[in-house]
């Protein structure tokens, strides 16, 4: 079992040129080398937990679905617009049509009477008159049925556009969701695996450790890091000869602290 040496001393003190670093009390934690080693390999995979994680959220195939799913709205309710104008169009044709039919059948009644000679001479005049009217709202009646059957085939044609997007929409949008939903499944068996084996290495790891590197990771979004040719590896910087010298003077069972950014340092020497 790993077990970890805790005692109270002064930390390497932070520069002065960092103003949101400040002196403090730190607590030296004494820990197995292979336990350091244990800890980059924990960071290593939430690194990649953390990657993953952020691929679930950026994924094309959901982006797609979501653009899919908002012009499906759209077209949907574009289509109940457009069903809504034709059967309104459909409507207002069969009145004209009535209206044209009641006009017919009224000339045909006075062109019936007025052949037969029925009625008195002004009688008769009065149905000329009547029957010439009668062909003028006829004829004004007719160019109305027409222009409304021609903006009912126009909102019928939309209508027919529409409703085949529609449907290619739909199509489309099965095959992304079938997609999508393969790519998230992948990315969940991966995490999962991570997952197993971030509790493996995390095992018997000491409390004090996990407390200093979680807090670390959720601030800096790593926890720890390798100390590689003088340079913390997490924030990159070099390392001053000073602080340099004072930490790798350390024995090798003390767990390190980069004094640019505070992340814990694993010497190379530990991972060799």
């Amino acid at each position: 079992m790993d077990v970890a040496r805790l005692t109270t001393a002064r930390g390497v003190e932070p520069h002065a040129h960092h103003p949101q670093q400040h002196s403090e009390e730190h607590t030296v934690v004494t820990v197995d080398p292979t336990v350091q080693l244990r800890l980059l390999e924990v960071q290593a995979l939430d690194t990649r937990l953390d990657q993953l994680a952020h691929s679930r959220t950026t994924l094309p195939e959901a982006a797609r679905a979501q653009e899919l799913e908002a012009l499906l709205r759209t077209l949907r309710d574009d289509v109940v617009l457009l069903r809504t104008k034709v059967s309104d169009l459909d409507r207002e044709v069969a009145r004209v049509e009535g209206d044209v039919q009641a006009v017919r059948a009224r000339a045909d009644r006075d062109r019936a009477r007025l052949e037969a000679g029925q009625g008195s001479s002004k009688d008769l005049v009065g149905l000329q008159h009547e029957l010439t009217s009668l062909a003028r709202r006829q004829s004004d009646l007719e160019d109305a049925e027409l222009e409304v059957m021609e903006r009912r085939e126009e909102q019928s044609t939309l209508l027919e556009a529409t409703e085949a997007r529609l449907a290619s929409t739909e199509a489309e949008l099965a095959d992304v969701v079938v997609a999508r939903d393969g790519r998230l499944a992948d990315l969940a068996s991966q995490e999962e695996a991570l997952r197993d084996d971030r509790r493996a290495a995390a095992t018997g790891m000491p409390e004090q450790v996990v407390k200093v590197y979680e807090r670390l990771r959720d601030r800096l979004g790593s926890g720890a890091a390798p100390l590689v040719e003088g340079r913390c590896d997490g924030c990159r910087m070099p390392l001053s000869p000073s602080d340099l010298h004072a930490l790798t003077s350390k024995p090798a069972d003390e767990l390190l602290r980069c004094p640019e950014c505070e992340r814990i340092l694993v010497r190379a020497d530990t991972t060799a």
